[in-house]
């Protein structure tokens, strides 16, 4: 079997997903083909530079007017239709890279890249089976497409928002987002901690910032080490070095004991050695974090899809919410000094089992591939 899964880099989640997908079925089926594409690259270097940049310029400094597109463009509205316009005349471009790849399946992780393929399907000259994996814990009709075989979800409160919005309920598979294993393998705490020369015993906040974090995340440091109980706590920035080099100068003489580490590949140690993750509710850095049953208390959610995010979180017990308007110390240390209610915001991270995400999603591929064996041949391009 030979997949294709088209991505795009606005935002780290998408192609992470991708990746992550990828490196499942390279591991667990080598005889199968994965390729990744990062579409809105495979369409031109101006567009990938208009959208990704205008992403990140967005949501550091206008979240407002994100949160305002992603409202105007989750209905039938005239921006909605110029942008499904857009991608239908850019869906195009994806036929070259179909037809020296020939599939059998396609895969999108991101929404325009689903409705190009939609279209292609649509105009015949697409016959294999089109998956849609979404990135985040609440849907949005950019990802709805006419054409998609199957819808797959990070959790089931999506789907009955998703059938409101015409996605068919058959289609619709909460298997969750793809995570690598080794968020859900139990880490050796106490071995964690003495690695990075932490004290055992004390209870452990880890910040994520993320790769373009916002500096907000100082002023909660600054009001959690007045918290007078005794704590320790790893700070990752991300590839963000303003941030990296703000809080370099921020924790010396802090009254907490403080790592700060730039960019890591080992997150998932990080998670498993900590009691409480503040973060950005980011759909990847969410999914991460419930696989290795860390609880979090989430800020600065981008108006839109992070706020989705935040309040799935937050109606299961999972998270809390931070406002950097408010005394955050005050709503997280009733967390750090009450260690049951830590222990059962894990318990309910834990409960949220998707670690066979990545076998179902292949499952599913296999399953849509015999029961269209006409369609999955080659496609006609």
């Amino acid at each position: 079997m030979k997949l294709v899964i088209f991505s795009a880099a606005t935002g780290g989640g998408h192609m992470r997903a991708a990746h992550t997908l990828e490196q499942y079925i390279h591991q667990s089926s080598p005889e199968d083909q994965v390729t990744v594409i990062d579409t809105l690259k495979l369409i031109n270097g101006f567009v990938d530079t208009v959208c990704c940049d205008g992403y990140y310029f967005m949501v550091r400094h206008t979240p407002g007017l994100f949160g305002f597109l992603y409202t105007r463009t989750n209905r039938k509205t005239p921006m909605f239709n110029m942008m499904s316009g857009l991608t239908r005349q850019f869906s195009k471009k994806l036929l070259k890279t179909l037809e020296e790849e020939q599939p059998d399946a396609v895969l999108s992780t991101h929404p325009f890249a689903t409705e190009m393929l939609s279209v292609l399907k649509e105009k015949g000259v697409l016959k294999t089976p089109l998956l849609c994996l979404m990135t985040d814990y609440g849907p949005h009709k950019a990802w709805i497409a006419p054409n998609v075989d199957a819808y797959i979800t990070a959790n089931g409160d999506m789907t009955a928002p998703m059938v409101e919005m015409g996605a068919p309920e058959e289609k619709i598979f909460p298997f969750g987002i793809p995570v690598g294993e080794a968020f859900f393998a139990p880490g050796d705490k106490p071995s964690l901690l003495r690695e990075f020369n932490f004290t055992p015993h004390l209870p452990t906040v880890l910040f994520m910032a993320g790769s373009f974090g916002v500096n907000n995340i100082l002023g909660i440091y600054r009001q959690l080490v007045q918290i007078p109980e005794n704590f320790q706590i790893v700070v990752i920035t991300g590839r963000n070095q303003k941030l990296y080099d703000a809080f370099q100068k921020e924790i010396k003489g802090s009254p907490k004991d403080t790592r700060l580490f730039y960019f890591t590949d080992r997150v998932a140690d990080f998670m498993h050695m900590s009691d409480l993750l503040i973060t950005k509710p980011g759909g990847l850095t969410v999914s991460e974090a419930l696989a290795a049953g860390i609880p979090m208390a989430v800020f600065d959610a981008i108006p839109g899809q992070e706020e989705d995010n935040a309040n799935f979180l937050i109606r299961h017990g999972m998270a809390i919410p931070l406002k950097s308007s408010q005394d955050c110390a005050a709503q997280i240390r009733p967390l750090l000094t009450n260690p049951e209610k830590l222990r059962e915001m894990a318990e309910n991270c834990r409960a949220f089992d998707r670690s066979a995400s990545c076998r179902n999603i292949l499952e599913t591929i296999r399953r849509l591939l015999r029961e269209a064996p006409n369609q999955a041949d080659t496609p006609e391009l």
